[in-house]
């Protein structure tokens, strides 16, 4: 089944990206109405998206996919989106598009199993130690809401914000240890890092609305402007729902994550965890995908990212198929309603922008620091030094490899490097 689902979604989206309908990477959006409204060629837009995604692809989505062993969404929708627009868009190019896109995503599987099995075939198998490649983003994607506040408010309130989440935090595990909430027979058991991200969301959440706008308040309806692309997209929401059933259902199945956070915590088996981070994270993406949706008529693949909650909470799989579908429905039938809150709020469309950016700096903090424990753990010593040379180094060249890939790559290189030396008899096997 899991195979069939990876299939199917990679088809999907490269018909949808095809079709000029939706792409997941947020800075081809603008761009793709060039080609609908005939102002810029399917060449050009195709290398456009090759330039704009292979990059990611590479870099981001597939190291992270294959530290955890779970499909990271942008190893799949990155690649449907270059396959998508690359491609001819007429009656045989959409086909072929379906075609590629699936064989693309059934290799993705293919390869990751096959990685799973080559790694046991190894004189050093370091698959378990990329495991800590993530550990630190388990306990660090809680203080993301203290960052966006202090970035979007003040530093004071970001403090106050952080301190107060962190209290709640030791609260709950003080709670946890004392026995302080069995009743009877039954034991609730809080969950720290989740109590701390509420508090933190909360905050932020109640400083957004509170934001007054700018001027005399009035500002553009864009639902409005824009009436006849958000029609366009309403009239193909049924392709949407297909893509979000299918989402949700290879996210129930556990092979699929939306994000570096919740892929980590669902590989540490921290299902609620992992929904509550996705839950965050699509706060952050409901203005930046409503905005972009009305502006240019394109959606994306994977809506809102709530399907991703959907997935992680609903406890069967065809039933998180029916309810992501569902969901997506009503996102896309509620777009211009979305629109005029998030005018009406402004605070709250440029938190998503600010919870984007905190959330980024929270993964390249925590992601360098497990990529070094993880290439430690493969390589003693030599680990920490080539972790922290890549990082200067990738540094001084201008960055050619995204900060937060740094640490996963790194410590991949660590693992191959180790193998290297293992076999030419210069390294011992960590015990």
């Amino acid at each position: 089944m899991e195979m069939v689902l990876v299939i199917l979604i990679g088809a999907m989206a490269a018909v949808l990206a095809n079709l000029n309908l939706a792409v997941f990477n947020d800075g081809l959006r603008p761009i793709v109405p060039e080609n609908t409204e005939g102002r810029m060629g399917r060449k050009e837009l195709g290398l456009t998206a090759f330039a704009m995604s292979f990059g990611l692809v590479v870099g981001f989505g597939i190291p992270f996919t294959i530290t955890a062993s779970i499909i990271l969404i942008h190893s799949i929708l990155l690649g449907t989106d270059i396959i998508g627009l690359i491609t001819p868009r007429n009656k045989w190019g959409t086909p072929v598009a379906a075609i590629v896109g699936g064989a693309y995503g059934a290799g993705l599987l293919v390869g990751l199993e096959g990685f799973v099995t080559l790694f046991e075939k190894l004189p050093l198998n370091f698959l378990d130690a990329m495991g800590q490649v993530g550990s630190p983003v388990v306990v660090t994607f809680m203080a993301f809401p203290a960052l966006a506040v202090a970035l979007q408010f003040s530093v004071k309130k970001g403090v106050l914000t952080f301190i107060t989440s962190a209290i709640i935090r030791q609260l709950a595990v003080w709670l946890n240890e004392s026995g302080a909430m069995t009743f009877g027979d039954t034991t609730v058991t809080l969950n720290q890092e989740g109590m701390a991200l509420i508090t933190g969301m909360i905050f932020l959440i109640t400083y957004a609305v509170r934001q007054k706008p700018e001027g005399d308040g009035s500002g553009i309806d864009l639902a409005s402007v824009f009436s006849e692309r958000v029609d366009r997209i309403k009239k193909h929401v049924v392709y949407f729902m297909i893509m979000g059933g299918l989402i949700a259902a290879a996210t129930n199945l556990l092979i699929m994550a939306g994000d570096p956070i919740s892929l980590n915590l669902i590989a540490d088996g921290k299902i609620t965890d992992a929904a509550i981070a996705a839950g965050a994270r699509a706060l952050g993406f409901i203005p930046l995908v409503a905005s972009t949706a009305i502006a240019t008529g394109v959606y994306s693949p994977v809506g809102f990212t709530i399907i991703f909650v959907v997935g992680l909470l609903v406890p069967n799989v065809w039933v998180a198929a029916i309810i992501g579908a569902i969901t997506v429905f009503l996102e896309v039938m509620l777009l211009s309603q979305i629109a005029r809150f998030l005018d009406k709020y402004p605070g709250v469309r440029q938190s998503g922008e600010n919870i984007r950016t905190a959330m980024s700096r929270i993964l390249e903090v925590a992601l360098l620091i497990g990529g070094a424990n993880a290439a430690n753990a493969i390589a003693p010593g030599l680990g920490f030094f080539i972790i922290a040379g890549f990082y200067l180094l990738n540094e001084i060249a201008g960055r050619p490899i995204v900060r937060m890939a740094v640490g996963p790559i790194g410590a991949i290189a660590v693992g191959i490097l180790a193998n290297i030396l293992v076999v030419l008899g210069l390294m011992q096997i960590p015990q």
